[in-house]
């Protein structure tokens, strides 16, 4: 696999070019959307996900069980574990939880957020990668952008191209203007980092 960096431990790493096919995309959509559909919310500070805050998050998502899509989370696996040699170097790291689909209508958003516990308040396992995945054309959608750690620091996706980055960067998708912005999303765990 060929990444735009080369080998050093770095936070962010996107791979060079899209790893699922247009046609691919359109199955992982497929299956996503044949889950039950629930509104995207926030993790409150008990670990449940019963805080629908629309200013910090507008999404609409579902979770792609392994069976139904096992040479998707095979691949992505795989991808996973070389990116994280050659970028981030965190031990014992693996796939935890279900992949998310997700999508942006028109006005949808996440505000500046974390997707790993740095308190490590929930315990093992710990998310210490994150990764999305765009699945819809680009023509398809306006805003919706990916901004890493502060205004202006966007992650281009073409459709099918991933990036990994480690899970206590913050980041935030911007609204989408126009279209629906699909996206796959997925964690990867394991023991607190040292």
């Amino acid at each position: 696999m060929i990444f735009t960096e080369p080998r050093w431990k770095s936070y962010v790493a996107l791979t060079n070019e899209p790893i699922f096919t247009p046609e691919q995309c359109k199955d992982i959509i497929k299956a996503g959307r044949a889950e039950p559909k629930q509104v995207g919310q926030i993790q409150n500070k008990t670990g449940s996900n019963n805080n629908l805050d629309t200013s910090k998050r507008t999404s609409h998502i579902s979770w792609i069980p392994f069976k139904k899509m096992m040479p998707m989370y095979k691949q992505i696996e795989k991808i996973m574990l070389t990116t994280n040699v050659d970028h981030f170097g965190f031990d014992g790291v693996q796939i935890t939880e279900l992949a998310q689909y997700t999508e942006y209508p028109e006005g949808g958003f996440y505000d500046w957020h974390m997707d790993s516990d740095v308190s490590f308040e929930y315990g093992p396992p710990v998310r210490k990668i994150s990764m999305t995945c765009l699945l819809s054309p680009e023509p398809e959608f306006e805003g919706g952008d990916l901004e890493m750690m502060e205004e202006g620091k966007i992650i281009k996706l073409k459709q099918g191209q991933i990036v990994f980055f480690s899970s206590f960067l913050k980041h935030r998708v911007t609204p989408v203007t126009r279209g629906n912005r699909k996206s796959l999303v997925m964690w990867f765990g394991g023991p607190p980092l040292r």
